[in-house]
């Protein structure tokens, strides 16, 4: 069985840096590319969007996969869109990796930021990028600065919104053993 890809490589015209795709998101975090309308009306932090709405992004669809691409050991890349997924699902279990079993909302809070607001990082070129045979590097050093801008208006994104999973229970202060469950486990056996 193939592991899941992603709907968004159909679409047709992705901006490109390299050849990582900048899509649209969902936040209000400041970034290089425009933000997608909220859904009307409001939904809890802890849900997505249907994914018929405009208001459904590549975050709402990483999330929704990591739990069943984790199991995959290869993942065939069939279009730019299926790269976000896969940087997102690693950057998801670093950040479960974070979350120890005791930790409360506040510190796994603290901690997952830390990592989201950190701009060291490693872009696709670097020695550190775990894939650089499947990603081209950015083109120039302004093209490298927007790329960061958009991963790091990613990864705060998607701690905020894998917090909101994580932590869903409003009455017990723990974390959620279903999502902790993942946090042994490599994606493609690499990891952030």
């Amino acid at each position: 069985m193939p592991a899941y890809n992603s709907v968004f490589n159909a679409d047709p015209s992705p901006r490109l840096i390299g050849n990582f795709p900048l899509f649209p998101l969902r936040t209000k975090i400041r970034g290089p590319i425009y933000p997608l309308p909220f859904p009307d009306p409001p939904l809890a932090a802890n849900e997505s969007p249907d994914p018929d709405s405009e208001s459904y992004d590549i975050l709402d669809e990483t999330l929704a996969l990591f739990r069943a691409n984790t199991f995959f050991r290869n993942f065939e890349i069939q279009g730019p869109a299926d790269r976000l997924l896969v940087y997102g699902i690693w950057y998801i279990s670093d950040c479960l990796g974070r979350i120890k079993p005791h930790y409360g909302v506040r510190e796994a809070t603290k901690e997952v930021n830390n990592a989201a607001l950190d701009v060291n990082f490693a872009l696709p070129g670097d020695p550190g990028w775990p894939l650089n045979q499947m990603y081209e590097p950015p083109r120039d050093r302004q093209d490298a600065e927007v790329l960061r801008q958009y991963l790091s208006q990613v990864r705060q994104e998607l701690a905020q919104r894998l917090l909101a999973r994580v932590y869903d229970d409003e009455t017990e202060d723990k974390p959620s053993k279903w999502w902790l469950s993942f946090t042994k486990r490599k994606f493609m056996g690499k990891g952030l």
